[in-house]
């Protein structure tokens, strides 16, 4: 039986009882059978329990309708002629998951011609409150912008020595996982499975992408708990993946060999897949990380990705599953010296060529930018580059390069920079329209602490990833006001106008102050190796894993263009490979990931890059040290343990923020000999 709430010491995150006060205070009417349905009648039932409303209705008796197309006509007048109006709107259909949305004569109705289409038109209505009830509503018509959109998340089931039960967790232990056991409360599963419906995502990988030896037995004698995950999240439409190892035919089946021509290995993968599929028959397919840190993968006998991707392709075909190949492989032990070496370009050495060889059901997943979610970087270059290939981008939900969940930093604006990216010019598709048939996927921010994501701001990362997913074109001011709305109903506190301002003020441009006081002008990394938090300038310079800043005494900046360096520029379309190319052409922000200069070279902003260094670092702390006098505002506003949890978050920000403005500025200051023109004092 479903429920209208998490369980008991879980933050509602964006479905407090209260957000469903407009649909379950009203006359309502479920019209369709399936087991979403089913879910979305239930839901209904919970919110009019609580909110005084009631399920049902005939004639002009409802307030709003819920209705499958195809199943017999809406018992409800209004109803059937807004059937009768949306006819020309809905064309050749929505979809399996698409809906309309109509108010007339006094009733809203959503209609769709699938279940799941229903469900997130409820969700819909949700989220429009009492301006779903409210005049008149045209006819309009939804549909998700793409059909794929996953959330990976990176749990291990065994604790790791080095990375724990969660990979580049930030907020607890798994909600899947535990010890080497899956966890019993598949209430925590359900209201998650319930929190991803509201926002638009519809499938989740539940392990790690570095698949280690218990987690690798998950595909095979504890492919029954993986069964029970799927069975918890099936009725709000969200789909199961799982995430396996390339040599899993060796591992697991006792092979000789993984290699992707042999006969044996693809019989295995067949005869394991249909397997899976018994007792899951709705499971989405497989996450592959190969030839990549570490992970084994074609390589190994003289295959490349194509040959290692189809046959896992082949394997789920006959079954609807698709594979999804991460394209995150580098040379992960390079030489510091050599300058010719540039892990950016990897990904489209390696892909590129590749385009048009990888079966119909692969997804080669991309991450958003060349290097590793930085929190500036040029879009890569590989989304524009297969045009034959079915292309998923990557984002990190989780914060491992922006804070860490210990810092405020709303990602909306640098998602929908990445989606809104148009590789041919103005005139040419976005990178949304490029995707639109692989899908957009994020690292998932979750994890067992009772507010999610354990910086409760952090929460809307996680909407917002599933929000622009549906529909690209949201602004994300737009998609954090529906956060905030639903998060904080202006019924549950007496300032809900000052509640919304000050989130907005703290939120809106929170990823630009971050980008301030951390690493400048699309530099990347400059973090503590290991842990990847809080600053350490030359951490990662002379290590195997990348070079990413050469800063000496003349200059700084890597060197990636065509005429005199790494090349990497010319991996890029017209007009960005000579946008890119040129350094009084390049954007200011990206400056440094494309050109070696010097310290007084001038900026679009008219700074000279050593002042705009010093000057963006003590601005973000500043920033910062603002943000806390605002949220203190909220006290006695909003919850208050969400607001002591807020209120710790935000000291540990400004302590780290005031450590990456000083051991960034002093570095350059004692590299370059460049004295601060504001006279400040510089550590």
């Amino acid at each position: 039986m479903l429920t209208d709430g998490p369980p008991p010491g879980v933050h509602a995150a964006w479905l407090p009882a209260e957000a469903f006060h407009a649909v379950g205070s009203r006359r309502v009417m479920v019209h369709g059978a399936g087991s979403l349905v089913d879910t979305v009648r239930e839901e209904v039932v919970a919110a009019c329990a609580r909110h005084g409303g009631r399920l049902g209705g005939r004639g002009r008796g409802a307030d709003l309708v819920l209705a499958l197309r195809g199943v017999g006509p809406p018992p409800v007048p209004a109803a059937r002629a807004a059937l009768a109006r949306a006819q020309g709107v809905a064309g050749d259909g929505l979809g399996g998951e698409g809906f309309l949305l109509v108010r007339a004569d006094g009733v809203t109705v959503v209609l769709a011609d699938a279940p799941a289409g229903l469900l997130y038109g409820l969700f819909y209505v949700v989220r429009l409150g009492e301006a779903a009830f409210t005049g008149d509503l045209p006819v309009a018509r939804h549909r998700p912008a793409t059909a794929l959109r996953m959330l990976d998340h990176w749990d291990n089931v065994d604790v790791h020595p080095v990375m724990g039960q969660v990979e580049r967790g930030y907020a607890g232990g798994s909600i899947f996982w535990r010890a080497g056991a899956a966890r019993g409360d598949t209430a925590r599963v359900r209201a998650y499975g319930r929190l991803l419906a509201a926002c638009g995502v519809n499938a989740v990988a539940v392990n790690n992408v570095n698949v280690h030896a218990t987690e690798a037995r998950l595909l095979t004698d504890r492919l029954g708990e993986v069964a029970a995950i799927a069975d918890v999240l099936r009725p709000y439409g969200v789909r199961v993946h799982l995430s396996v190892g390339f040599a899993s035919s060796v591992a697991l089946g006792g092979l000789p060999t993984a290699d992707p021509a042999d006969e044996r290995v693809r019989a295995w993968w067949a005869a394991t897949t249909r397997a899976v599929y018994a007792l899951i028959p709705d499971f989405g397919g497989y996450v592959v990380k190969a030839d990549s840190e570490g992970q084994p993968g074609p390589f190994a006998y003289g295959r490349d990705h194509a040959d290692g991707a189809n046959v896992l392709a082949e394997a789920l075909a006959p079954h609807g599953g698709v594979v999804h190949w991460r394209a995150f492989v580098y040379d992960h032990r390079q030489d510091w010296r050599d300058r010719s070496t540039d892990r950016a370009r990897a990904a489209y050495d390696h892909f590129a060529p590749l385009d048009g060889r990888f079966r119909d059901n692969v997804v080669l997943q991309v991450k958003c930018g060349p290097i590793d979610f930085q929190a500036r970087e040029p879009v890569s270059p590989v989304i524009a580059a297969m045009p034959a290939t079915r292309v998923a981008v990557e984002v990190q939900v989780t914060q491992e390069y922006t804070g860490q969940q210990r810092h405020v930093c709303y990602l909306g604006p640098c998602w929908s920079e990445v989606l809104r990216f148009a590789p041919w010019g103005p005139d040419g598709p976005t990178v949304a329209a490029i995707t639109a048939r692989g899908g957009l996927v994020g690292v998932s921010n979750v994890g067992d602490d009772p507010f999610w994501t354990g910086h409760p701001l952090a929460q809307a990362n996680l909407y917002a990833f599933g929000r622009l997913a549906w529909d690209p074109t949201l602004a994300p001011r737009t998609v954090l006001d529906e956060w905030i709305s639903l998060t904080f109903p202006p019924g549950t506190t007496a300032h809900p106008a000052l509640v919304r301002r000050t989130l907005h003020e703290v939120m809106d441009d929170s990823w630009r102050t971050y980008e301030r006081y951390t690493a400048p002008l699309g530099v990347g990394f400059m973090v503590r190796p290991g842990d990847h938090y809080g600053p350490d300038v030359d951490g990662y310079e002379y290590t195997p894993w990348g070079t990413y800043h050469f800063a000496d005494r003349d200059g700084v900046g890597v060197d990636r263009t065509r005429a005199t360096g790494t090349g990497f520029t010319g991996q890029y379309p017209e007009p960005w490979r000579e946008v890119y190319e040129s350094r009084e052409r390049c954007p200011d922000e990206l400056l440094l990931f494309f050109h070696h200069v010097p310290y007084g070279h001038v900026l679009h902003s008219g700074s000279t890059v050593i002042q705009h260094i010093y000057d963006t670092h003590f601005a973000g702390v500043a920033e910062v040290e603002a943000t806390c006098r605002r949220w203190r505002r909220l006290s006695g506003l909003v919850d208050p343990v969400l607001h002591a949890r807020v209120t710790e978050r935000l000291a540990e920000q400004v302590r780290c923020a005031r450590e990456w403005r000083d051991q960034v500025n002093a570095y350059f200051h004692r590299k370059s000999g460049v004295p601060d023109a504001g006279g400040r004092q510089i550590h």
